[in-house]
């Protein structure tokens, strides 16, 4: 039997005698991309914590690539997961090339600490060059645009191979042409069939592309639905996800939401 990438068992988390998340339920598949929804406050950073060993479950267990918590060292576990913020794009140095940012993500460090060989710089480039984005790659990291720094930022996650990658609200910041330009070069990307699994974490249903296989949402710190986007992604989910009224629909360039005011 295959083992999931990530199970999260009946997971709580308390903080401070507070519930930020209860009796949490997540499997994914190897191979499945999945969309983690949720508004502000919904818990979706803490999820992504216990996932990746920062935090650790008050009740539940926590499985990640075949490594149960409490018996792996997470450590080692978290280099085969890349995590990309978009407060990562200000804590690295602007002078280095974009292809010197993507190769420091070999020994997961902020800025250099040593000489790369050319074949690790050839390797940055070719990741580069996967997201559309080669053009960029001598080009120092402060003149990039935001989308550019963020294509940046998934090659660096990527370099060292990783077997899960996080995207954490990657389109934060993007104008509006910006964003569909970056999210029609991570259809391609995710359609490669060497990809890792992919978690992308928004609330915004436009970015869920049809890559996206399965969608959790949470609310609350609960889960409110799970499954497939055609069958969760609706204007009564919505609706109750964002606590207001709405209209949700799917045209030919994905999903919409509508706000409806009451007269």
């Amino acid at each position: 039997m295959t083992q999931p990438v990530v199970e999260v068992n009946r997971v709580t988390f308390f903080r401070k005698e507070r519930a930020i998340l209860s009796d949490v339920h997540w499997r994914i598949e190897p191979n499945q991309h999945f969309a983690l929804l949720g508004a502000n406050g919904s818990g979706k950073t803490t999820l992504l914590k216990l996932i990746c060993g920062y935090e650790w479950p008050t009740f539940g267990s926590i499985q990640v690539l075949g490594s149960r918590f409490g018996a792996c060292d997470v450590r080692r576990l978290r280099k085969l997961i890349g995590w990309v913020s978009s407060v990562m794009c200000h804590q690295l140095p602007g002078h280095d090339t974009a292809q010197q940012v993507v190769a420091s993500g070999l020994e997961a460090s902020v800025g250099l600490y040593r000489t790369f060989s050319a074949e690790e710089l050839e390797r940055a480039r070719r990741l580069l060059a996967h997201l559309g984005a080669e053009a960029i790659a001598e080009q120092r990291y402060n003149t990039l645009s935001q989308g550019e720094q963020q294509k940046t930022l998934i090659a660096r996650a990527l370099v060292s191979d990783p077997k899960l990658l996080i995207l954490d609200e990657p389109c934060i910041g993007l104008d509006p042409a910006s964003r569909e330009r970056f999210l029609q070069d991570m259809d391609g990307f995710a359609a490669r069939a060497e990809s890792p699994t992919i978690i992308l974490v928004t609330h915004h249903i436009e970015e869920i592309r049809p890559w996206v296989q399965q969608v959790l949402m949470l609310k609350d710190g609960c889960v409110l639905a799970q499954g497939r986007p055609d069958e969760v992604i609706c204007s009564r989910t919505m609706g109750e996800l964002f606590k207001c009224q709405c209209r949700v629909g799917k045209g030919e360039n994905g999903y919409w939401l509508r706000m409806e005011t009451t007269p």
